[in-house]
């Protein structure tokens, strides 16, 4: 199966698209988790992501369709796979409409819909260890000590695309940016949306209910 999970910032995409990816037995790509990568490896593409994440503004479309092309139409993901974070466009999702047309198109979209005070508090309250990357929440899963890992010893940060100014730039970019992506996929008939704001095994059984509708 070919799916997408689309979802603002800080609604949960990533475990479920995890779990999805697993029960399909099929890969999972999250454009932030490339972006990402690229940036640690300071490919050329990854320094010119890198100016767009820091100031909470979406990476251009060019960029993204490229870095997100060039893993979908890797041998790896003949079988399937499970896009968490792409598109995020109308342009995007064009583009992607194009590359899967030859072999059937998209089986399914899911939209985890959450609200945006919820998004704030979950988003804001993140921070990460430099040393492991082990993540934390403020209040969900915070340290034992504050501003120490409980894994390592290492120091806490918090990054900068999940600090409070930042998160509502890019909570305010990304509901301008994507909700007609909701339309488009509604009209394709692909689209299922859940409630995002349960907990983690309860949206995820959502999911698997819409998955199967």
């Amino acid at each position: 199966m070919k799916v997408i999970l689309l979802g603002p910032p800080g609604a949960g995409k990533g475990t479920q698209a995890a779990r999805i990816a697993d029960e399909l037995g099929v890969t999972r790509a999250a454009s932030g988790d490339l972006f990402r990568e690229n940036i640690r490896n300071e490919t050329e593409l990854g320094l010119q992501v890198k100016s767009y994440l820091e100031d909470g503004v979406l990476v251009p479309d060019e960029l993204t369709i490229r870095l997100m092309m060039s893993w979908i139409s890797a041998p790896e993901q003949a079988d399937g796979f499970v896009l968490d974070g792409f598109p995020r466009t109308l342009p995007q999702a064009q583009a992607l409409d194009g590359e899967l047309a030859a072999g059937g198109g998209l089986d399914r979209v899911l939209y985890v819909n959450v609200a945006n005070d919820e998004l704030v508090r979950r988003l804001a309250g993140r921070f990460i260890c430099q040393s492991c990357q082990t993540p934390y929440h403020a209040s969900a899963s915070p340290p034992k000590e504050a501003g120490k890992c409980d894994a390592c010893g290492g120091a806490l940060y918090q990054r900068n695309d999940d600090k409070p100014d930042v998160v509502k730039r890019r909570l305010d970019v990304y509901f301008a940016e994507t909700e007609p992506l909701v339309d488009h996929y509604r009209a394709a008939g692909v689209l299922r949306e859940v409630d995002g704001e349960g907990a983690v095994g309860d949206v995820g059984n959502l999911l698997a209910r819409a998955l199967r509708s």
